[in-house]
């Protein structure tokens, strides 16, 4: 059975991402990407441009919402939508990304949904036989 990159799940007025990874890096990279499927459709999406990242913070779970965070940054001061991501998180709770996109294309790229910010709420990491995640995002 092949395993689902994201799934997108229902909460109140937000809405929450729960991402599975062989790895943390993979996880965090396909939780990005459920982030971006929610604001575009991402067939549409060309890799064009890359934007490298570096972040740190004081466990993985502040890790990841400092992660999705500074995409949600990106797409909102550069206008660029991603649809790739490289990411590892090194010991230290340090992530290295790339990420592969391209400016918003009005003509080409029908934006769905706002996304404010990810949150703490119900925010969890975990590894075990590879890694799941779980974020809540204010829209």
């Amino acid at each position: 059975m092949v395993q689902k990159d994201f799934e997108i799940i229902d909460h109140t007025a937000d809405v929450g991402i729960v991402a599975y990874g062989g790895d943390i890096g993979q996880a965090f990279g396909n939780a990005a990407l459920a982030l971006f499927s929610l604001i575009t459709d991402l067939d549409s999406v060309a890799e064009v441009v890359c934007r490298d990242t570096e972040l740190s913070a004081v466990d993985e779970e502040s890790l990841l919402v400092a992660w999705l965070n500074e995409l949600i940054y990106l797409f909102d001061t550069e206008h660029i939508v991603f649809r790739r991501f490289d990411v590892a998180v090194l010991p230290g709770v340090v992530l290295r990304a790339r990420s592969y996109g391209e400016k918003v294309d009005g003509s080409r790229h029908r934006l769905k949904t706002g996304v404010k910010a990810a949150t703490y709420h119900m925010l969890r990491v975990e590894q075990d036989n590879g890694c799941r995640v779980r974020v809540i995002l204010d829209i």
